[in-house]
Parts: C-alpha cells; sequence; structure tokens
C-alpha cells in the first residue's frame, strides 16, 4: 500500500479499480465524559486520539481486504477521509486503486499485498 500513484521498482500490469475500507465509529459516554474533562485543561484528548488512531487501522485492513478479493496485490494512491456523522459518530475511509503489479527488473523484490 502506497500513497504515491506508483510503486518504485515496478509496472502496473492491470488497474483493477478503487477499492475501500470503511469504520463509522460512536463515542460511547464514556469517551465523552473523558474528553469533557480532559477539555477543561486542554490539551490533546487521549481517549478520542486512540479511537481514531484504531478506527485508521481497522479501515487500512478493510482495504487490504477488500484489495484481495479484487485480486490484486497493491493498492496506489491511498488516503484518508474522515467525516462526523451526527453528533458522536465519525467516519473513517480509508480508499486507493487496486492494482496488479510486477517487477520492471530482476533486482526487485518480489511482490507481497501490503
Amino acid at each position: 500500500m502506497v500513497t504515491t500513484p506508483y510503486v518504485p521498482g515496478y509496472r502496473v500490469r492491470q488497474v483493477l479499480g478503487p477499492t475501500w475500507g470503511t469504520v463509522v465509529r460512536s463515542r460511547g459516554i464514556g469517551y465523552q465524559v473523558a474528553a469533557g474533562l480532559r477539555s477543561l485543561a486542554g490539551g490533546e484528548i487521549k481517549e478520542f486520539t486512540n479511537m481514531l488512531n484504531d478506527a485508521r487501522q481497522r479501515a487500512l485492513d478493510r482495504l487490504r481486504e477488500h484489495a484481495r478479493t479484487l485480486g490484486a496485490n497493491a493498492v496506489i494512491g491511498m488516503a484518508f477521509d474522515s467525516s462526523e456523522l451526527g453528533q458522536n459518530m465519525s467516519e473513517i475511509l480509508a480508499y486507493g486503486t487496486a492494482v496488479i503489479i510486477e517487477a520492471e527488473s530482476a533486482e526487485s523484490s518480489p511482490v507481497r499485498l501490503v
């Protein structure tokens, strides 16, 4: 998985199409209370940071699985997007282009999907 439109040392043999992984997380009352107390003092709200990091990782895992179901061995142009759904839900989307890549030369390492 790369954020660039290519993988150095490889060429795109086939573009399979868009691939994505989505996670929607709800901030429970415990998170909201802890965040409210932390916001009084200022600084990072670690409960939300941890929740969003976990959601990003799950979105990446789902992106990887979706790309595999398409037959891809790589994802190019990977990016994240996020949005708020209602007052206490966050959506995290990881997306990119599922491709089949192959080495440009014999010196390149074998390809293994992320």
